[in-house]
This record gives structure tokens, sequence and C-alpha cells, in this order.
């Protein structure tokens, strides 16, 4: 079975917000790693060169695929701020249509910047979404 490309490193979160050359881009990100360590309450890691991640569960697909991956977390992509947020939680859908201006992908959340969202809804979304994988992993 293929071992997954993106794995947790020893690189250092601050380095990568710090290399980050966009100004505005670099705040967004060091307000995104203050909310989800706040309602994480975990240690952030590098996942890879550019995914910081928070918290970590054990996932196994019925095709007996198995791995772990962060229960949240963000990376600074060329086109926008990547928020690594599961769905699936009954406040979903209504959180989503107060946050503002983004877009979305699998299990991504795409954001140009974060003064085009509501913090407090993005604050939630993310308070929301990690205690729905903690209930679904680690009870």
């Amino acid at each position: 079975m293929a071992e997954p490309k993106t794995k947790p490193t020893e690189a250092s979160v601050s380095e990568y917000i710090n290399t980050i050359e966009d100004e505005t881009r670099r705040e967004d990100c060091w307000t995104v790693h203050k909310i989800m360590r706040e309602v994480t309450q975990a240690e952030p890691i590098m996942w890879g060169p550019s995914i910081v991640g928070y918290g970590t569960y054990h996932y196994v697909y019925k095709s007996g695929q198995e791995g772990d991956w962060m229960i949240t977390g963000f990376a600074n992509r060329k086109q926008a701020l990547t928020l690594y947020i599961m769905a699936g939680f009954s406040k979903y859908d209504e959180l989503m249509a107060r946050l503002g201006k983004f877009q979305t992908g699998k299990s991504c959340l795409y954001v140009k910047k974060l003064a085009d969202i509501d913090l407090d809804i993005l604050q939630e979304l993310i308070k929301e979404s990690v205690a729905y994988m903690n209930a679904k992993y680690h009870s």
C-alpha cells in the first residue's frame, strides 16, 4: 500500500510563517495560527513543507489504507490561504452561509484574505469542526 506523501516533519512553524513574503498573508497566517492553536489546544506541526497542522487522528478506509492526518490546519498557497476544516457537523451549512467571501474544495476552505470573512464565524467553524472530528475519532 502506498505511503502518504504528506507527513509530519520537524520543520519550524514560526520559520514557515515568517518566510511568507506577502505581509498581509503572513499576518493572516499568524491570526489563523492563533485561532487554531486556541481552539485545539494542540502544538502545531508542519506536515510536509507547507501545511501547518493541529491535532491528529487515525483513519482507516474500507480499502484497508490507513494513516494519520491533522484535525485542522492551514497552508499558504499562491492563490489563497487554504484552511483544512472538515465538514459533516450540524452547523456547517449555517456557519458557511455567514462566513463571507471564500471558495471551497474537498475539506478545504480557500480565502484570499481574512478581511473577506468574519473571524468570529471562522473561529466557530473551526471549533465545531474540531469537536466533530474529536467525537468521531477520539471517543
